[in-house]
């Protein structure tokens, strides 16, 4: 069966993400720019699922195809009427994903009109946008026994028609992101989503041990922990990040009723064959420090010494990783204009690792080492996310 995905503001990566957590997934071809369809052979607890990937607003199963417009009022209807209520209202939605443009709004009207010729009292929920964004749907109870949206996905010269059947769970990021008890600004915060994203891309199972060696304020290990991981391991050279990260983990713990905490340490990233047997460490997966965030940035002092730091780091790595373990790392990436300079680290022994299809590995949101840029338009120093495997 066919699901779709809805991808974040990043595609190329959480497409990847996506890739990492179902490997068996066949046939994945994307809808425009944002919109992921793949083929498996089980069903998915969609709801669930999207508590386990940062990348994806919203996903559902696909339900049939149309060949033409013309035809998308009445597999439209034939569609929403399986999720009809017994008694009461119906409320319904459209998006539109792909290259062809939004459907027309005759479509939607089209089949109010005909539910109600049925008998059936609907609503048509409609925004300024060719899609419904994930808070527009909970509003109004899009995914509940009494509504449903819609979605027309375009690939290629085919529309495929599925339904909604579930949303991130917007509200439960916002408050692990800007509800911690220990926060610093100053240092830089990592999203709670791309956390997620980072921890499936290692492709780590969920018994070995991941290690987060920039562990900052802690927010890979907290979702380590609510990703069911029971071995995970922190630190950081500052004991400040340290006494921060136990504060979250405690904040999380009891949050969520956890009984399994990561063991935290004071530690420095280029030593840390001191603290961990050869080949012990299934995966490390940190945000590393991404340099001066603020004033003018004097890039021919701050890359080589960011070079020099990060390759220490890596060889340090290269020993404790299991053989084919992974490195996944938020490292800096510097924006001039419209040119990127990202660090020239040492990858000895390590090789990169990028689960796109090969038609996908030459976009120009890719870097030219097709690693993935993650960073909003006004910012300075962009994030990029590198995977390397031993």
């Amino acid at each position: 069966m066919d699901y779709f995905f809805i991808l974040g503001n990043h595609p190329l990566l959480s497409m990847a993400e996506i890739l990492a957590v179902l490997p068996t997934a066949k046939n994945p071809r994307l809808c425009g720019t944002n919109a992921l369809v793949l083929t498996l052979s089980q069903s998915i607890d969609i709801p669930e699922f999207l508590k386990t990937v940062g990348g994806a607003i919203k996903a559902g199963r696909i339900e049939d195809n149309l060949s033409k417009i013309s035809e998308a009022t009445d597999i439209g209807v034939a569609v929403l009427s399986k999720f009809l209520p017994e008694t009461g209202k119906f409320s319904f939605g459209i998006s539109s994903y792909g290259h062809n443009g939004p459907v027309p709004k005759i479509v939607g009207m089209t089949i109010k009109n005909k539910f109600r010729e049925q008998g059936i009292s609907c609503r048509w929920v409609t925004s300024r946008e060719t899609t419904l964004s994930s808070v527009v749907i909970e509003q109004n109870k899009l995914l509940s026994i009494s509504g449903r949206e819609l979605v027309f996905l375009t690939h290629n010269k085919k529309t495929l028609i599925g339904v909604t059947l579930g949303v991130q769970p917007f509200k439960d990021l916002s408050q692990r992101d800007f509800g911690r008890p220990a926060r610093d600004d100053l240092s830089g915060m990592l999203p709670p989503k791309l956390a997620q994203i980072m921890i499936n891309l290692s492709e780590a199972k969920k018994d070995d041990l991941i290690l987060d060696p920039f562990c900052g304020s802690g927010t890979i290990l907290t979702e380590a922990m609510l990703l069911g991981y029971k071995k995970i391991h922190g630190s950081d050279i500052s004991a400040k990040a340290v006494a921060d990260s136990e504060i979250n983990i405690a904040w999380i713990a009891k949050r969520y009723d956890l009984k399994s905490t990561p063991t935290l340490k004071k530690a420095d990233a280029k030593t840390l064959e001191k603290l961990y047997k050869v080949n012990s460490v299934a995966a490390v997966v940190a945000e590393v420090y991404l340099g001066p965030q603020r004033g003018r940035i004097d890039l021919k002092k701050v890359i080589p010494e960011l070079n020099l730091l990060y390759s220490q780091c890596l060889k340090s790595f290269y020993q404790i990783l299991k053989p084919h373990g992974r490195v996944v790392l938020a490292l800096p990436l510097f924006r001039q204009g419209q040119t990127f300079t990202n660090l020239d680290l040492e990858f000895q022994g390590f090789k990169i690792i990028n689960q796109l299809p090969d038609n996908l590995l030459d976009r120009e949101d890719l870097t030219p080492r097709q690693t993935f840029i993650y960073g909003r338009e006004n910012q300075t120093i962009y994030r990029e996310i590198i995977v390397l495997e031993k």
